[in-house]
């Protein structure tokens, strides 16, 4: 496998879990805002939320990167 193929193995597998691990995460929206609250409830993330939230911005993080290595790599070629 030559680093071409690594990248873009890295840019979908990234890309596939970012999407599993944003959609796992619990809705900001309570029941009471359906009904005309506002819904304005601040809460810390605890426990598999935020442990979801981390693991969201890490792989939005190597998503960002290898897309820009994708980008920048073959200029310098």
């Amino acid at each position: 496998m030559n680093f071409d193929t690594i990248l873009q193995i890295t840019t979908i597998g990234s890309a596939v879990l970012m999407i599993l691990a944003i959609l796992l995460q619990q809705r900001g929206a309570s029941l009471g805002a359906g009904f005309g609250s506002s819904g304005e409830l601040y809460t810390t993330r605890r426990g598999l939320d935020k442990n979801l939230f981390e693991v969201s911005i890490v792989l939005a993080v190597v998503f960002l990167v290898s897309i820009l290595a994708g980008l920048l790599l073959p200029a310098f070629k």
